[in-house]
């Protein structure tokens, strides 16, 4: 069993879709203070946009169809996201629905706290273990690595 210890100062993802983006910026905007405590990391326009709207600095990524979700892919993969805010659009296609599934997957394979819409991460931002150091538990992949080698 491998643990994760995520800093009660949590690095948080933001992400939105077209469609969704001014939801996610009211969103933040409305938890502001909250956002305040934590490092926060977001893809392109979602990023310039937050940025604007909270007055706080924001590392940015590209744009998603870019490349931005595998950007912050690879930094939940590596332990450097702590948290992921993905307010995505359920019905409209996107042209990097692959990307975005690989995007959600990687969420459940590292085992951080993930929401898809604005209740979920209401849920997320206001438990007592968002503002504390937390051990998170990496599943055990070592029989999947075993099995994948030639």
């Amino acid at each position: 069993m491998q643990i994760r210890k995520l800093n009660s100062r949590k690095r948080i993802a933001l992400v939105a879709h077209d469609n969704k983006k001014l939801e996610l910026i009211e969103w933040a905007v409305y938890n502001k203070t909250v956002l305040a405590m934590h490092k926060l990391y977001a893809t392109g326009t979602t990023g310039k946009m937050l940025e604007t709207a909270l007055g706080q600095p924001i590392t940015k990524f590209l744009s998603g169809p870019l490349g931005g979700d595998q950007q912050i892919g690879g930094r939940i993969a590596e332990g450097k996201i702590d948290v992921l805010i993905f307010f995505w659009d359920p019905m409209e296609a996107q042209p990097h629905d692959p990307d975005i599934k690989a995007l959600l997957r990687l969420g459940v394979v590292w085992n951080i706290p993930f929401a898809c819409d604005r209740s979920s991460a209401d849920f997320i931002l206001t438990s007592p273990l968002m503002h504390q150091d937390y051990e998170s538990i990496i599943p055990d992949y070592s029989a999947y690595l075993k099995r994948a080698q030639p």
